[in-house]
């Protein structure tokens, strides 16, 4: 695969070694940066589809996506990491853009869902996310969630 090609992979797909670099990535931005100590590995992570991009042969970002569940159409972005050698560079923002862009192309129709950490709000809002929760405190880390409203389909103005 070429340089700087976004990888989408599910979870049982992954190396060894890719699940390492994944979780490693996680845990130093989640659980060393923002000391944290939480549930990293969820057990949620085989249920996901799991979007990484690689620069210079190392891991830059990854985030993870679940799909609309039958009963509400709204997909599930989480676990937004970017490496801290590759931020300030609009890798996050393009992470985004390719997820939604994922989003809208594999779930036409759906919403998208995630849960911000609530200084990120500004972020998420650029691309469409708007409140739809109150502050809370998840992990001691002020949150809020997050919801962007489903694109219309292609064929309409």
């Amino acid at each position: 695969m070429a340089e700087g090609e976004w990888r989408w992979t599910t979870f049982d797909a992954l190396s060894g070694r890719e699940v390492h670099d994944l979780l490693k990535l996680r845990m130093d931005v989640f659980v060393v940066e923002q000391a944290c100590a939480f549930a990293e590995i969820d057990g949620r992570d085989p249920e996901a589809l799991h979007l990484r991009r690689f620069v210079g042969g190392d891991l830059a970002g990854c985030l993870r996506l679940f799909a609309p569940q039958a009963l509400e159409h709204r997909a599930r972005i989480g676990r937004i990491a970017t490496a801290a050698a590759h931020r300030d560079t609009g890798l996050g923002h393009a992470m985004m853009e390719e997820a939604l862009r994922f989003c809208a192309e594999r779930f036409p129709g759906a919403q998208v869902d995630l849960s911000a950490q609530a200084h990120l709000e500004g972020f998420y809002r650029r691309h469409g996310f708007l409140p739809v929760s109150k502050i809370y405190l998840e992990d001691d880390i002020p949150h809020l969630d997050m919801r962007r409203p489903a694109e219309p389909p292609k064929d309409h103005p």
